[in-house]
């Protein structure tokens, strides 16, 4: 269930994990002057779902899926998911349970 980015990345998160690209916007100052993400404190908290693992286990031992997939443009909380960077490029694993909404 992985695209090609995290295929090249050879990531693959495990049951109820997610792999996320944080998608950040520049933001514009009061006064109509760009500031690009570099400047931004804020952390980004949507971003694009690239990869997604099985699902949680029920009682039976059964995989229950997720209802979200690769290319899914997601919001997440803030502090929830952890940063990991690989092949110089920066990802995000998040819980399914971080995932506060699907954007569409």
């Amino acid at each position: 269930m992985a695209d090609k980015n995290a295929e090249k990345a050879n990531i693959v998160p495990y049951l109820d994990r997610l792999v996320i690209e944080a998608l950040t916007e520049d933001e514009v100052s009061h006064a109509g002057i760009v500031l690009p993400d570099t400047v931004s404190k804020e952390k980004p908290q949507r971003g694009r779902v690239i990869a997604v693992g099985k699902g949680k286990r029920d009682d039976s031992g059964k995989y229950v899926s997720m209802d979200i997939k690769a290319g899914d443009i997601v919001l997440f909380t803030k502090y929830g998911p952890h940063e990991i960077k690989i092949s110089g490029k920066e990802y995000l694993i998040a819980n399914e349970s971080d995932i506060l909404a699907i954007v569409s």
